[in-house]
């Protein structure tokens, strides 16, 4: 029997390409999808039109967070090996808008599965993704998973939350279950209101003459930017080891958001200078500081290390942007 994998946040832009990892590797992946999202599931289309795929080896299910009867149905019905906790509200200037709905989701939504997990009759392995946003301004850099968390937005706070009740029911309960603190990580797959899409989108589109400028907020922000492709295959590894551990997944290295405009607009060949206007409509309340990764635990015990670098990432999310409007790379 091949095993079997659960992922909450199939349809998003780590689910999907952990659906492919997974997929690859001869597993029976099911897949968690709420009812309001999208019919399309862009990033999954490619696999739920393929008949050899789509409820072959690739299943969806109907549940949520917030509806603890649906989801505990699925995890019955499905009885996985491993189950991947990536769903929730993932935006973090979004969360000071929606701090109760983005609690609800992350933090309580977490609980809930954990409660579930701890009764199902057949153990599994949980994998929960957290966040770098959980240390806020920390102190010291670069931080590893000793690091303490002080998180300065609802989203941070909120999976502070659920990353302290995993290690609580992995110490309590005896849970297999492992936190993952992945450091921001990007795709062409990333989410249309996150900055660096909005900043490749717009590069490409001005580009092509469908757009004449891009708004922006403080350009001098930084964060250690890494590819969702490696982040996926150190869940999987996390995994696969004989005893459950925290692991931090990270690039290393800070870059700012001016680098990712001016890769951005350097790679199809335009002046970033002549386009890009400052917006204090996209000023952020409160901005993290230093938040960058010291993965040396996720390299000692997983063999895992970065292979795709900033530059390349950022200029293969411009590329994608101009292949998806039909324009000529």
């Amino acid at each position: 029997m091949p095993p079997k994998a659960l992922i909450t946040g199939i349809t998003g832009q780590d689910g999907s390409y952990l659906t492919e990892w997974l997929l690859g590797r001869g597993y029976e992946v099911h897949g968690v999808v709420r009812r309001t999202s999208s019919l399309e599931r862009s990033r999954l289309s490619h696999l739920y039109a393929d008949g050899s795929v789509y409820n072959q080896t690739l299943h969806l299910h109907y549940a949520d967070l917030d509806d603890p009867t649906t989801l505990r149905r699925v995890l019955l019905r499905v009885a996985p090996d491993e189950l991947y906790h990536l769903a929730g509200q993932s935006h973090v200037g979004l969360s000071f808008d929606i701090p109760e709905s983005t609690c609800e989701m992350t933090a309580m939504g977490t609980l809930r599965l954990l409660e579930m997990v701890r009764d199902l009759p057949k153990p599994l392995r949980l994998f929960h993704a957290g966040s770098s946003e959980m240390f806020g301004r920390p102190a010291v850099a670069p931080q590893n998973e000793e690091t303490p968390f002080q998180p300065c937005s609802p989203y941070g706070a909120a999976k502070v939350f659920a990353t302290q009740m995993v290690r609580i029911y992995r110490e309590a309960h005896g849970l297999y279950a492992v936190n993952g603190i992945l450091y921001n990580h990007e795709s062409p797959r990333r989410g249309e209101n996150f900055v660096t899409r909005k900043i490749c989108r717009a590069a490409a589109a001005i580009r092509d003459g469908r757009q004449k400028e891009l708004s922006l907020g403080d350009t001098s922000a930084r964060r250690d930017w890494g590819d969702a492709r490696d982040y996926v295959r150190g869940m999987w590894l996390s995994l696969q080891q004989d005893t459950p551990r925290d692991y931090l997944f990270a690039s290393g290295v800070l870059h700012s958001v001016q680098d990712v405009v001016e890769v951005a607009f350097a790679s199809v060949g335009l002046d970033w200078r002549q386009h890009v206007r400052q917006d204090p409509r996209f000023m952020r309340p409160a901005e993290p500081t230093n938040l960058v990764g010291d993965a040396s635990r996720a390299r000692a015990i997983l063999g895992w290390k970065p292979e795709i670098g900033f530059e390349q990432l950022i200029t293969e999310m411009t590329s994608a942007e101009r292949a998806q409007s039909g324009a000529a790379a």
